[in-house]
């Protein structure tokens, strides 16, 4: 076909003057009717690479999709761009029998040039017996991963596809199109499809215009991610998460918090989840907060942040979802929170799985850890990864990552990737990581023992340094090629050439210093007594406990009776300077603070003015209440009296779970008369002698008091006795 022959087609079809990177290569190859494999970044323009040929060619062009939601989007683009209105058509589960009968006759009168379709559309003996009938230009293979199970998104019954293009012709030209694909996945696509002689076209995975960042994942997380969307006010963004149940509260705690904001996952009904997806490409919302199964192929190139709430289970997922911010060459944020506590919830949802299928995920769950923890370029990780070389100094996009823009510190670490080599060498190149490591610092195991490493004179020669610290060097080695992962034998670790010469003779070797997420972690449990522990304004929490003592004093009560530590706490990190800002802080609520907050809050103004202060922002992150309803329930079923276990059972939760709700309540300043149970729980004297044991506690804390009393009373009774003490003399 005439060069000029292509580019007017381009002009007519999609009125674009020039191709976008390997474009014309690839319409070229699929035009000539070649097998033809494109590996193309998310924004690079795939779908032009088969919508194109299959407008230019006589008979329809087969595209298999994973996503209904997908193809109703390139459906209604494709339609835009043609005067017929049958250009394009869907053929899946959602159609009825006057639908289906239209696509069909649309196909046979030549109207029709592209038809999306399921795999399982493909199985339906009707569906199939009538392509066999039709000109068929091309099959396309759009999201090729899903065939692989190294796939991050694999799906069963793509692995039949082969079999049933050799059903509806078996000379169909294929072409296979992925946004992410490690070497191993590329290998599976091909030979799966059988097309290992295709036309091969890669472009680069390197997005230099997009800006990565991983940040520990702590308790005031909702605060974090609502204080960030709120810089990018009026533009467009997407929050990942790996919960419906987390979208929710998510996407409610943003439009409390005035941001135009709608969930989006597979627990909504169809109509729903398609007016959501248009409101936020018609940008009559902001922000969709979404389970992973939203993005794919939504074409919508000025999203400019992207953000995960939970860390994705792959590399590939994580780049992908990246992916789809800043496809029209701006810049895109992507900032991810991570927890290790994370992959733990990851790694259980595993353990029901077939063992080949657990083995698999591990595998890229570690490449995920690795990815967080690393203090390396992430572009350069992310590159290394797909295959890809880069170099930070020449690159395009090299200081567009956190550890870039702060650089860790480095040290001299030659001596030591001389011991983990000789270690993967020695021991004949047949452990995976975990087990290199633990031959280096000499913890014996049953696979140790069997191979007869514990005996060896250089078992243990690690014993100087953490795991962590041999882990941390074992990835940046691996990423300096030194060392490589066989996947055939799920992450065995083998010597390359390279590695080999390094042995001969050692060279400098400078380590990045990891980054530790331990702290992070041990802050991600917060009840409603116990505080993070972490104060981001010592001097100011310090000024607050000096009022609290003030205030307690003069009232003669306890200072916790006034405000607990984890509210002066919160007060140290968000400065609220009116009382309606301090009712938002932890633990405080409306009544606590009109009751104790006017001193506090003319403190915390007086000192952010005296300080020059900017506080975080002008706002303080509103909480949704997510649990309000329940609160209401147990206020107004308290004022009728109604026994505690049969408000407890009449909600379906444990005794615990009422009392901490209760103390919830009462503790942000809410009354609760809890007389009634009380009296029928403890006697006059006991009363009193809690009473007095409360008021002149330092502490409210349960363990103390059950130490007091050593055995007098239970949890329970002492639980419910603060109750009734903080609500008389606190609230």
């Amino acid at each position: 076909m005439a060069e000029i022959d292509l580019y007017a087609a381009l002009k007519k079809h999609f009125g674009f003057t020039k191709f976008k990177g390997l474009q014309e290569k690839v319409v070229q190859s699929v035009l000539a009717q070649e097998n033809t494999f494109v590996i193309m970044p998310t924004g690079g323009g795939k779908s032009l690479c088969y919508q194109l040929p299959a407008l230019m060619q006589p008979g329809t062009a087969i595209v298999v999709s994973p996503l209904i939601a997908l193809m109703k989007n390139q459906v209604d683009a494709l339609r835009a761009l043609s005067s017929e209105e049958g250009v394009a058509h869907v053929l899946n589960s959602s159609l009825n029998k006057t639908e289906v009968k239209k696509v069909m006759s649309d196909i046979e009168l030549g109207i029709t040039k592209l038809l999306y379709v399921a795999p399982e559309s493909l199985t339906k003996e009707e569906y199939v017996s009538f392509l066999q009938q039709q000109t068929i230009s091309f099959m396309a293979i759009d999201e090729a991963h899903c065939i692989s199970e190294w796939g991050h998104d694999f799906r069963p019954e793509y692995r039949n596809l082969r079999k049933i293009i050799m059903r509806i012709g078996d000379n169909i030209p294929i072409i296979g199109l992925t946004a992410t694909a490690t070497p191993k996945v590329q290998e599976d696509i091909l030979k799966n499809l059988g097309i290992q002689s295709a036309n091969t076209f890669k472009a680069s995975f390197n997005r230099p215009n997009l800006f990565y960042e991983i940040r520990p994942k702590t308790k005031n997380v909702d605060a974090d991610i609502t204080r960030f969307v709120k810089q990018y006010e009026g533009k467009s963004g997407i929050i990942y998460c790996l919960s419906r149940k987390r979208v929710e509260e998510l996407a409610q705690t943003l439009q409390v918090n005035g941001v135009k904001a709608i969930p989006y996952h597979a627990g909504l009904d169809a109509k729903t989840r398609v007016r959501h997806q248009d409101m936020f490409l018609m940008e009559d919302a902001d922000v969709v907060v979404a389970t992973i199964a939203f993005g794919m192929g939504i074409d919508k190139p000025d999203v400019r942040f992207v953000v995960h709430n939970d860390i994705p289970k792959s590399i590939e997922s994580y780049y992908q979802e990246t992916g789809r911010a800043g496809r029209d060459g701006g810049e895109g944020y992507c900032l991810a929170f991570y927890s290790y506590k994370d992959i733990e919830k990851l790694e259980k949802f595993m353990s029901g799985k077939p063992v080949a299928e657990q083995e698999i995920g591990h595998a890229l769950l570690q490449e995920v850890v690795a990815f967080a923890e690393t203090s390396m370029s992430r572009r350069k990780f992310i590159l290394h990864y797909f295959g890809e070389a880069f170099d930070n100094e020449t690159g395009e996009g090299g200081d567009m990552d956190d550890n870039m823009r702060n650089p860790k510190k480095q040290n001299e670490a030659k001596a030591n990737v001389g011991k983990l080599l000789k270690v993967v060498n020695e021991t004949n190149q047949q452990y995976k990581g975990k087990e290199v490591v633990n031959v280096l610092i000499g913890k014996v195991n049953a696979m140790i023992k069997s191979h007869r490493t514990d005996q060896q004179e250089f078992f243990g020669i690690g014993s100087d340094q953490t795991p962590e610290y041999w882990m941390a060097l074992l990835r940046q080695v691996l990423v300096a090629g030194m060392l490589s992962k066989d996947i055939e034998t799920y992450g065995v670790i083998k010597i390359t050439e390279k590695g080999k010469e390094f042995l001969a003779s050692p060279v400098s070797f400078m380590m990045t210093e990891d980054h530790s997420y331990k702290q992070a972690n041990d802050d991600t449990i917060v009840t409603n007594q116990k505080g993070s522990g972490a104060v981001s304004d010592e001097v100011l929490f310090k000024l607050l406990k000096a009022e609290r003592k003030r205030v307690a004093d003069s009232l003669s009560l306890p200072p916790y009776v006034i405000f607990q530590d984890p509210s002066l706490e919160d007060m140290a990190l968000k400065y609220p300077i009116s009382l309606e800002e301090l009712a938002n802080v932890h633990g405080v609520g409306e009544g606590k603070a009109k009751k104790y907050g006017k001193s506090f809050v003319s403190l915390i103004l007086n000192y952010v003015t005296e300080n020059d202060i900017t506080r975080p922002d002008d706002f303080v992150v509103k909480s949704t209440g997510t649990n309000s309803a329940l609160k209401l329930y147990i206020i107004q079923n308290v004022d009728r009296k109604l026994a505690l276990d049969d408000i407890a059972d009449a909600k379906g939760i444990e005794m615990d779970a009422l009392f901490n709700e209760m103390e919830a309540i009462v503790y942000s300043g809410t009354k609760l008369n809890l007389d009634y149970w009380v009296d029928e729980t403890l006697d006059e004297e006991q009363q009193e002698e809690l009473h007095d044991y409360f008021i002149e506690s330092e502490s409210d804390n349960i363990e103390a008091a059950m130490e007091e009393f050593d055995g007098d009373y239970d949890v329970d009774e002492l639980r419910l006795y603060r109750l009734k003490f903080m609500s008389e003399v606190g609230n």
